[in-house]
This record gives C-alpha cells, sequence and structure tokens, in this order.
C-alpha cells in the first residue's frame, strides 16, 4: 500500500517538475513575473503539500529498499529542491543555468525511483 503511495506521490512531482520547467520558460519568454497570490502561492503550496507527504514515505523505501544510486539524503535535497524551483519558475530573472541544472536533478531523482517502484 505504501508503495503504491510513494508512486503516485512521486509521479504527481514529476509532473510537477515537468510544469515549473514550462512555466519558468514561458515567463522567460515573456519576461514577465507571476501573480504571487494568483499563481506563485498556490503552485508552491500543492508542492509542498505533497513533499510534506513524500519526503518521509521515500526516505522510508530508501532505507529499507536500499535502490542502486539512490540515497535518503538526495530525496531530501529533491523535496527542497522542487519547492524551490516551484517558487523560482515564476521569475523571468532566475539564473536559467541553475534553474535548469535543478530541474534536471530533480527529474533524475524522480525518474530513478520510478524505475525502481516498477520493478518491484
Amino acid at each position: 500500500m505504501e508503495k503504491h503511495k510513494l508512486k503516485e506521490l512521486t509521479e504527481q512531482l514529476y509532473k510537477y517538475n515537468n510544469e515549473a520547467h514550462e512555466t519558468f520558460l514561458n515567463h522567460r519568454e515573456t519576461g514577465e513575473k507571476g501573480d504571487f497570490f494568483l499563481e506563485v502561492k498556490p503552485f508552491a503550496d500543492q508542492i509542498k503539500i505533497i513533499c510534506d507527504e513524500w519526503e518521509p514515505l521515500a526516505v522510508k523505501w530508501a532505507l529499507q529498499e536500499k535502490p542502486k544510486n539512490l540515497h535518503p539524503m538526495q530525496i531530501c535535497n529533491t523535496a527542497e529542491n522542487i519547492q524551490m524551483v516551484s517558487i523560482r519558475a515564476f521569475f523571468p530573472e532566475s539564473s536559467l543555468k541553475r534553474f535548469i541544472s535543478h530541474i534536471q536533478s530533480i527529474d533524475f531523482i524522480l525518474r530513478r525511483m520510478l524505475e525502481e517502484l516498477d520493478r518491484e
């Protein structure tokens, strides 16, 4: 049951990560900042709620299953990074290189988790 929930939450975070990437590219193209109360806060709050549920489940799973190339610290960093990215996505002045680096890092960890969860 927990693995099913973990997979579901991981898939949601994966989708939100892609959405944050698209949002950033759109705001960077237009040069307009997102409205904090109408766009930024609701999006960041959704991700925070999922992360708060996902992180403990993911850490517990990583400690029990010991998946190759996935460690609890990476999971904690991923939760922190996706929450940061969820806010920065709405600000075109954010560093493109740093933003893309975070997106790729989050993407790698979430995809690795989904691969491992599918294998079980």
